[in-house]
């Protein structure tokens, strides 16, 4: 019912709204486009790459009562008719054909990926996204890694970028590794089509908490109560080899991660503590898994109620979302053209690493003195630790609150990550590595990707941007219009009003954000009192960000209260 209103209101808005941008209408009218964007990419833009040359696995068993009534720690069985779709070590599917995504070989390097970072993303001066707080740029990285990860790259036979003789680059010629190999696909494989898989669930299942193996799972939980692990400091339990937090996902760890996967371990724990004194018979088990889909279902509420339009702050996106958050639960699961999974597409629209600042300033949250200044590098691995320990988490999360991330907009790329040193791997320019990654794993160039989701392409350079000088150095460096990647022409892109990041990055989102939910079983057609509990349903609809934060952080109360939206920024005392 609800796929049905949604279809006939975009049809019916779309008689009425001709060729103005739906960012430019009525709220009304606008939310009718976008359903009408939405629908016309559930119907073109969703593939499927499991049948590309794929080895073949034995079947799965029917599922159990437990397999039904709860999320399995590697992603099976949330479709109960397909039963490893969207698991861990399933492959990433993609958003435009397949016949499009064969990488050129032969222009892989060209225009250097080194150029590009150097000419087009090095940050000139910190360009802020006045309208966020830092915490959406970590909120950001919390969820991705809840949805995404191509692994560890390959070790042998990296890629080698040519460099300048002025190039300051410590090694002639740069290696980047390429991206892990497909493991489920024949060795003689000559498919040209580039299939790679997710070491995480692709569901939205809270697995950067919970993790998408057994092994991990294990390790973060307590045992008891169904809580996870905390020390008698309520801070994560520390790995004594690395430093880093022990939890569901600790890769590229700073100290946001550090700041909110400690704040839903907190609050799975109270879940945990409501449902023992509703349900004192319960196990362990029982306890764990039953507050982890309360748990996870809070989070998505937050990314898709707080999170979105507050990166995106436009009327009708407001809207859109609130009607998404509302209609899907009382749908049914449903993957419209293809079987549900995180996209290549989807991982290429979310390079957002200009969100993330270079320096930070740490301020008492009595006082709102400045108690402490650092650099992006100071605040990475195990110096995320150093700074949950020196300092409260109410002085954290009211540093967050008062710090802006970036804009993501070309020449904003953080500095300290176009020279990233990390202690398991090479060090890296990681604009570099943005731009081969899309290249390597066939996403289409921006010109091409805008016809492959129904926009008009550029035709001439100036098209892109009003910012001439960068319309200028754009055409210096790439000379062809169609070899313009897709991130410098999302980051290039004159955003609407209120926007985060770019149009064209937005119809992948509305595409996939919406997908998250409605393909999940446990947002839809399990979304109900006998799966979550009466209890539960209740836990989900009562709380939001604010509320998490003010539970496990009592002393923010007096500005979290007065706060619209968690992600805006706060008072500054």
């Amino acid at each position: 019912m609800a796929n049905l209103f949604s279809n006939i209101f975009g049809r019916v808005g779309n008689l009425f709204t001709g060729g103005t941008p739906w960012y430019k209408l009525p709220k009304v009218l606008g939310l009718a486009k976008v359903f009408r964007i939405r629908k016309n990419l559930r119907e073109k833009n969703l593939y499927d790459t499991e049948k590309v040359d794929a080895l073949s696995l034995p079947p799965m068993g029917k599922p159990g009562a437990k397999e039904r009534a709860s999320r399995t720690v590697d992603g099976t069985y949330d479709d109960l008719e397909q039963p490893r779709m969207g698991s861990a070590g399933t492959r990433f599917g993609r958003n435009v054909p397949l016949d499009k995504v064969v990488p050129d070989q032969n222009g892989l390097l060209t225009p250097s990926p080194r150029t590009v970072s150097i000419e087009l993303m090095t940050r000139k001066q910190f360009q802020p996204a006045t309208s966020l707080n830092l915490l959406a740029a970590a909120w950001i990285q919390f969820e991705v890694h809840d949805w995404l990860s191509h692994g560890h790259n390959e070790k042998e036979n990296p890629i080698e970028i040519p460099l300048d003789a002025a190039d300051p680059w410590q090694e002639r010629p740069m290696r980047i590794r390429r991206t892990r190999q497909d493991p489920t696909r024949p060795p003689a494989s000559t498919n040209p089509v580039p299939t790679y898989v997710n070491t995480e669930t692709h569901w939205w299942d809270g697995s950067q908490l919970y993790g998408s193996d057994q092994a991990t799972q294990t390790k973060v939980r307590l045992g008891v109560d169904g809580k996870l692990r905390l020390g008698g400091d309520n801070l994560l339990p520390v790995d004594p080899h690395t430093g880093i937090d022990i939890t569901g996902v600790s890769g590229n760890w700073w100290v946001g991660l550090a700041m909110l996967h400690t704040l839903f371990t907190l609050e799975h724990n109270a879940i945990c503590d409501r449902l023992r004194v509703e349900f004192p018979a319960w196990t362990d088990q029982q306890l764990f898994d039953m507050a982890r889909l309360i748990n996870t279902a809070l989070m998505a509420k937050i990314h898709t109620i707080e999170w979105t339009p507050a990166i995106v702050a436009h009327p009708t996106v407001e809207a859109g979302m609130n009607a998404n958050w509302e209609t899907i639960r009382r749908s049914k699961q449903e993957h419209h053209s293809a079987p549900y999974s995180i996209t290549e597409e989807f991982v290429a629209v979310y390079r957002m690493h200009p969100l993330m600042p270079d320096d930070f300033t740490f301020r008492s949250f009595a006082t709102g003195i400045v108690v402490e200044e650092r650099t992006l590098p100071d605040v990475f691995d195990h110096h995320a630790r150093e700074l949950m320990n020196k300092h409260p988490l109410a002085d954290l999360f009211y540093s967050f609150g008062v710090m802006h991330p970036g804009a993501v907009k070309l020449h904003n790329y953080p500095r300290h990550l176009q020279e990233l040193k990390r202690t398991d791997a090479p060090t890296v320019d990681l604009a570099s590595v943005d731009i081969l990654r899309d290249r390597e794993r066939g996403v289409p160039r921006y010109n091409e990707f805008l016809r492959l989701i129904d926009k008009e392409p550029i035709k001439k350079f100036k098209e892109l941007s009003t910012n001439k000088e960068w319309v200028d150095e754009i055409r210096r460096v790439y000379g062809d219009i169609e070899k313009i990647d897709l991130m410098v022409g999302m980051y290039a892109e004159d955003p609407p009003e209120g926007f985060g990041f770019s149009e064209t990055a937005f119809r992948i989102f509305i595409l996939m954000a919406s997908r998250r939910l409605q393909s999940d079983r446990f947002f839809t057609t399990d979304y109900n009192e006998k799966t979550y509990t009466k209890v539960g349903l209740k836990w989900i609809e009562d709380n939001n960000m604010r509320t998490v934060l003010r539970r496990h952080i009592p002393t923010l109360a007096p500005v979290v209260d007065k706060l619209e939206n968690a992600f805006k920024p706060w008072q500054k005392k």
